[in-house]
Order: structure tokens, then C-alpha cells, then sequence
């Protein structure tokens, strides 16, 4: 069942009368004076009987050690074993050939091991084996939990990429950052609870930040880098006065349409959104505007005048929107093309992570030394891993591989300068401690105080879940 702070009524208005704002501010007040309600049960209380979307900060299972996520998503599948698993056995029988195999029956067949082009060396105290692909993650080794041993269920980068984001590698379902919005609400009103910054949608489009059956409030708002990042943010010049007249006579307007219609939470959603688009026109502005930053955090990030578009730029605004009371921030390094799926030559991946490694650096230890990264939990990603093997006709590319991969946390309660998890002598077969996509999302959530067993949501007859009927948290990685 549910857990109670996180159900939802499904027609509050067909069980209790509305509200009127002025009733609704009386009714809390009253509350708060009395101290018959907390300002958060107030909100809620309001909530449930005027049908508001209030998405007041909600109180989590257990004490959260992330109030924020931060989910960086590398499209296409980097490679594990030219990456973060050094595999010096590959290295050594390179283009010997081996029983190679794959999610599909027609895989299985003799393929000549790749030995990985890149240089690894063991970096920071801890001595984790990192390439020369991330020589400033390099310098952050002492701060990166590496998982090994991940699996998912589809060799195919749209359903991969779904399950990593909505935990259905074939239904669409909500989004984990929607999940959040959920489950935690904002910290901020007037900003949105859920951001994706994606200049490219990935396989999968928009489905990976949708809120799908949750209330459409949760969705993830994109926000496309470039000169305007939000179209029609600033209001045309008009008398105040004139625009406050105009403006709560379209909130009459709305109130009297929506209570003809209890029904319709699309038409409920909506009406909240213009809440967020007025608190966004008064805060987002500030948000995209780097005046306040000095020369060396422009320098550390890499980022240059007039640049408003480099993923440098997008990593530099999540931490400014993090840091600005988002709840969950999602940054989508490239699209559905021209991505980390290097089938024919692995020195593909070379630009690819110069392009995220200057700024992934950089955007950790600016978090840290604002103090930001001990309840900021960094999740880098990818959708699955390649194969040990090649099967291109240059003998230089590897195909994807979903029966091993590896993905990164750092923050917000990961322990720092691990590894979880291991593979085989190629990096083909988990080994030790294998971790599917469900673990993954239940350790996400139990680090920002939710037990995904209990964020639920009933839909259709049934309580659905970001993990579905199984997922266990990996408690070896926590701090």
C-alpha cells in the first residue's frame, strides 16, 4: 500500500468543496497560529481540498542523505571496459578469438577481442583504474563510486535508455526525476521541481522525463541551451497595475472552468504551470545570467564568452540550479545521433568524453567547495556497456553490451574512491555483486530518504513503482 505521505487523492474535489484563495490563506493561517498544522500539512491540507497543485517540500521514509539529483546522462553507451573496468587480460589477448555472445541468438559466434586503445592508470589514494579519456576525473578519483557489475534487461538504445530512466524497458512509465518531484516536491516554487537540460532529446524523446500516469506537474521541464533557454520568459512592459487586474481576472476565469471540470488533472496541471511560469519570469532570469560568476569558475568549466550553448554551459547552470533549490536536474550530453555508440572505431569516444570531462570535473568540485555535494547526489550514466569484442569490418568498434556496463554516483551519501561490483577477465560476465537497473534506481532513492517499495502510485487498479516488484538497495556503497 502506499505509504500516506505519498498517496494521492484522485478527485479531491468530488470529496470535499473548493476552497476560495481567501478561505484557503484563512483556513492555514488559522492552523499555523494554533499550531494545529505544520506549514507543510497546511499546504497539503489546502491542497487535497482545493484541488491546488502545491508541491510543498514532502517529508521522506527516512532521514535523506541527497536533498538533490543531479543525473548526468551519456547517450549512446560508453564503453565499461575503455573506461572505468580495466581489463589488462583483454590488453593482452587482444584479436585472439572468442565464443562471443549477446542478448540475441544470432550473437553467438567467434569474435577477436579488442584490447582498449586508451591509456588506464590508478588514480587519487584510493587507486581506482581510470583511462586517459577522463584525466580531470582523474584528479576526482578519491570522490567517485564506480558500480561495475550493472545489467539491464535490452541490447536496443531506445528501450535501454527508457529502462535507465523509468525503470520499464518497454511500457513507458514515469520518470525517475518525476518520481522525485513526487515523492519530495520542490524546494523552490518558483522554479520547476524537474529540469532537463538537452539541446538533443535521446532515444526515446521526451518519454525519458515524462511523468507519464503521475500528475502531469512532475514532468521534466527542458530546457534546449542557446540564446533563449526559456522561450517568452520576460513579460512585454506593461502598467502593473494593469497586469494584476488582467491576471487574476484569468485566475477567476480558470477557477470557474476547472470547477465545472473536478475531473480533468490536465486541466489542474495547467493551472499550476502558470503559478511556476510567473515565480520562473521573477527567478529564472537571474538563474541563466553568469554576470555573478568570476573568470575562474568560467575557466575551471570551460566555459567562454557569449557560450550558451556547450555542455560546459549546461553543467555550470545545474549547479546554479541545484544550488537554487531544484530538486532533480538531469543533463543529456547528446542525442539520438553523433552519441558514445562507437560501432565502427573506439576513438570515437575520444571527443565524446573531452566534450563532458573538463566540465564534469569541474562542476563536482565546484559543488564540493560550495559545500553542495554532501547532500547533492551525482549520478553519470549510460543506457549499457559495449562487448569486449569487435565485430566491425576495420576490427577498431564495439557493439552493445547489456550484460555488463558501468555507471558513477558521487555525493550525497555514495561513498567516495570505490568500485562495487566486478566482471570477468574481459569484461564480459558479472562476477561479483551484480547490480540490475531496479538496484540502481533503489539506491538513488534510498539516498534521498525514499524506500522504493513505498513510493507508490495507483493507477488502473494497481500501485506502480519506479522499481516494479524487486530492486534492492546496494548498501555497500553507502557511507
Amino acid at each position: 500500500m502506499p505509504h500516506p505521505a505519498h498517496s494521492i487523492i484522485e478527485n479531491p474535489r468530488e470529496a470535499v468543496a473548493p476552497l476560495s484563495r481567501r478561505a484557503f490563506l484563512r483556513r492555514t493561517s488559522a492552523g499555523l497560529l494554533t499550531g494545529g498544522l505544520s506549514l507543510h500539512a497546511a499546504l497539503r491540507s489546502a491542497a487535497a481540498q482545493g484541488g491546488a497543485q502545491v508541491l510543498a517540500p514532502s517529508p521522506s521514509h527516512s532521514p535523506a542523505r541527497a536533498r538533490r539529483l543531479l543525473f548526468v546522462f551519456l547517450t549512446g553507451g560508453f564503453s565499461h571496459v575503455d573506461t572505468f573496468d580495466y581489463k589488462p587480460r583483454l590488453q593482452a589477448l587482444h584479436g585472439q578469438r572468442i565464443p562471443a555472445f549477446g542478448l540475441r541468438a544470432d550473437e553467438t559466434r567467434q569474435q577477436p577481442l579488442l584490447g582498449s586503445p586508451f591509456e588506464f592508470q590508478r588514480c587519487g589514494r584510493s587507486g581506482l583504474w581510470i583511462s586517459d579519456l577522463f584525466p580531470r576525473l582523474q584528479g576526482l578519483a578519491d570522490d567517485l563510486c564506480v558500480i561495475r557489475s550493472l545489467h539491464t534487461d535490452i541490447v536496443e538504445h531506445f528501450q535501454a535508455t527508457l529502462a535507465m530512466h523509468t525503470g520499464s524497458s518497454t511500457v513507458p512509465m514515469p520518470s525517475i526525476g518525476s518520481w522525485l518531484s513526487h515523492g519530495l516536491g520542490t524546494m523552490n516554487p518558483n522554479l520547476p521541481p524537474y529540469v532537463v537540460m538537452a539541446e538533443h532529446l535521446p532515444y526515446a524523446g521526451a518519454q525519458v522525463f515524462d511523468s507519464n500516469f503521475l500528475p502531469p506537474q512532475h514532468q521534466g521541464v527542458r530546457i534546449i541551451p542557446g540564446e533563449d533557454p526559456i522561450p517568452n520568459l520576460r513579460p512585454p512592459e506593461e502598467p502593473s497595475s494593469l497586469a494584476e487586474l488582467e491576471r487574476r481576472m484569468l485566475e477567476n476565469v480558470n477557477e470557474a472552468h476547472a470547477r465545472r471540470r473536478p475531473a480533468d488533472l490536465n486541466l489542474a496541471a495547467r493551472m499550476g504551470s502558470f503559478e511556476i511560469a510567473r515565480g520562473m519570469m521573477r527567478e529564472a532570469p537571474s538563474v541563466f545570467d553568469l554576470a555573478g560568476e568570476s573568470p575562474r569558475t568560467l575557466e575551471a568549466y570551460g566555459v567562454n564568452p557569449g557560450d550558451k550553448t556547450s555542455f560546459a554551459w549546461q553543467c555550470l547552470m545545474a549547479r546554479r540550479l541545484v544550488e537554487r533549490g531544484v530538486r532533480v536536474v538531469e543533463l543529456i550530453d547528446t542525442g539520438s545521433h553523433d552519441n558514445w555508440d562507437s560501432h565502427g572505431d573506439m576513438q570515437a569516444h575520444r571527443p565524446k568524453a573531452a566534450r563532458v570531462d573538463r566540465a564534469l570535473a569541474a562542476m563536482l568540485g565546484d559543488l564540493k567547495a560550495r559545500g553542495l555535494l554532501d547532500d547533492t547526489l551525482v549520478a553519470i550514466c549510460t543506457e549499457f556497456g559495449r562487448t569486449p569484442w569487435t565485430d566491425a569490418s576495420n576490427g577498431k568498434g564495439r557493439n552493445h553490451f547489456a550484460k555488463a556496463f558501468t555507471c558513477l554516483l558521487a555525493g550525497g551519501g555514495a561513498r567516495g574512491g570505490v568500485t562495487h561490483g566486478e566482471t570477468d577477465e574481459f569484461g564480459a560476465s558479472i562476477v561479483k555483486n551484480p547490480v540490475h537497473v531496479h538496484d540502481y534506481h533503489a539506491t538513488l532513492l534510498h539516498l534521498m530518504g525514499l524506500d522504493h517499495t513505498r513510493l507508490t502510485y495507483r493507477y488502473a487498479g494497481r500501485d506502480f513503482r519506479l522499481t516494479d516488484v524487486s530492486g534492492e538497495v546496494i548498501r555497500d556503497i553507502l557511507a
